[in-house]
């Protein structure tokens, strides 16, 4: 057929199904796809702050070689050359790793993370390392070291975090896809913040080798992307077993892209009532219970369930994560790689100037409770009485999900907050993180998925979870809501 080249412009708000049938016919390149990409980011991103950095030169370079391989009849993989964008806080051999933090601002690993190495082998083109709050600690992505994340639908709103600038550059059309974390709600909390979808694995689910460690019994990588196929499609290359990750599942990796169009029959959506009570947005009820509605709509049934130790998540939390982030960051002391202090004493003193100007406040907040729950005397009146109310959790769910296929919820309170707002109430801020948090205690897999606006033209998501090694079906119950609805194909005019 004649080929036809698309106006470079339109490209990045093209959907990823079709751009995937553009280049296997060969109307498009992958050549193309990334100039189009990396242009937009030049033209607009110093008004976002999505990206750290930019790798123009190694972008361009994957592409050719994709294409040229295409020409010469050779297979590609299945990504075949779509642009994706790479939370700053997994290991890119020969770029910086620097978990937007001082601390690793000249870090450059000798190895590729695993979930790096799967996306090359799917012809991946990484186009560069995303903004986030440093090592992962926050919901806002003020805590970057080097410049906030702006939300793409207003600049003056937070983007969500911790993977703030992976669901900004999907949003604004950066990158069609992007790797996030998710250790609390930090893939999901964004997505919803910034009207993408974002999907946090069953935890083992995708290999954790190569991923700067926050809390390791938490941590979980996973991907974010407009529509819930594209979402499944990034999933399906990136999870798997890894031997050198032990806490990586041996499970087989289901056709997720195939399959996420087929709806479940005779669904059940479980929904607990205390999820609708003070301190929720009108907006987000409103949007939450319009979703439920749409589900309705199709036949599934509405089941009420109980979460009796939910209202302990916060709680819990902020003890297990913060003592696992005091055992992590101390390999970052001057030492070995990483920031050293000029000026000291001696080798305490080296200790303590090195952290004090490297890290930021949120985590030395972090990394301070965290030794104090751990230290003698304290260990079992916190960190272990934490850890017996995380299995309580799991169990709460573990006995709803008998009833249910999946369970429907808010992401976050409210819609993005502004800027700043709630930079210095750190409460307020960790409770942004109220309905996200328990499935990373209980390690299940969850969603968010576009579900409205608010009255002040800010996304709001759905929040969906469902039983452990379940995103096959959590990816048809969203993709359910997202058949019915349009709210996923809006974009913020930039």
């Amino acid at each position: 057929m004649p080929r036809t080249t698309p106006a470079a412009s339109d490209l990045p708000d093209v959907p990823v199904v079709e751009l995937l049938v553009r280049l296997a016919s060969g109307s498009l390149t992958a050549v193309e796809l990334a100039e189009a990409h990396l242009e937009r980011i030049a033209q607009l991103d110093d008004s976002l702050g999505a990206f750290l950095l930019v790798d123009r030169d190694g972008a361009l370079r994957a592409a050719q070689d994709i294409d040229r391989r295409r020409r010469n009849g050779r297979p590609v993989g299945m990504l075949a050359g779509l642009p994706v964008a790479l939370k700053d806080v997994v290991c890119t051999r020969g770029l910086p790793t620097t978990c937007a933090s001082r601390m690793l601002e000249r870090f450059v690993p000798p190895y590729d993370a695993y979930v790096v190495e799967r996306l090359r082998a799917a012809d991946a083109v990484v186009l560069g390392k995303v903004n986030m709050d440093e090592f992962a600690m926050g919901s806002s992505t003020e805590n970057s070291a080097f410049r906030p994340t702006r939300n793409p639908w207003n600049r003056e709103h937070s983007p969500g975090g911790s993977s703030g600038g992976s669901a900004a550059a999907v949003a604004a059309r950066f990158a069609p896809l992007a790797i996030g974390s998710d250790t609390g709600g930090s893939i999901r909390q964004p997505a919803a913040f910034c009207g993408v979808v974002g999907l946090k694995p069953t935890y083992g689910r995708v290999s954790r080798y190569g991923l700067v460690a926050f809390a390791s019994s938490l941590d979980q990588i996973g991907p974010l992307a407009r529509d819930v196929k594209s979402t499944a499609l990034l999933l399906e290359s990136i999870a798997g077993h890894d031997p050198r990750d032990s806490t990586s599942l041996d499970a087989d990796v289901p056709p997720y892209s195939r399959n996420c169009e087929e709806p479940v029959r005779g669904l059940r959506i479980g929904f607990a009532r205390a999820h609708f009570g003070d301190g929720l947005d009108g907006d987000v009820e409103s949007a939450v219970r319009r979703a439920l509605d749409v589900y309705r709509s199709q036949g599934a049934q509405l089941v009420e369930i109980e979460l009796p130790h939910a209202k302990y998540a916060v709680a819990a939390y902020y003890l297990i994560a913060p003592s696992e982030a005091s055992s992590n960051l101390a390999r970052f002391d001057g030492v070995h790689y990483g920031h050293r202090a000029e000026r000291f004493e001696n080798l305490v003193d080296m200790f303590a100037a090195t952290r004090g100007e490297a890290l930021g406040d949120e985590v030395k907040r972090r990394i301070m409770l965290g030794t104090y729950a751990l230290s003698a005397g304290y260990y079992d009146a916190y960190y272990l009485k934490a850890l017996k109310v995380r299995r309580l959790i799991r169990q709460d769910f573990d006995r709803a999900l008998e009833r249910v296929d999946a369970i429907a919820s808010p992401v976050a309170p409210r819609p993005a907050f502004r800027l700043g707002e709630l930079v210095n109430d750190p409460l307020a801020m960790y409770l942004e993180d109220l309905y996200t948090l328990s499935a990373n205690l209980a390690g299940l897999p969850g969603i968010s998925i576009p579900a409205g606006f608010s009255s002040a033209g800010l996304p709001i998501g759905l929040q969906l979870l469902a039983p452990p090694l379940e995103e096959e079906r959590l990816l048809r119950v969203a993709r359910m809501h997202e058949r019915e609805t349009d709210w996923h194909e809006r974009r913020p005019e930039l």
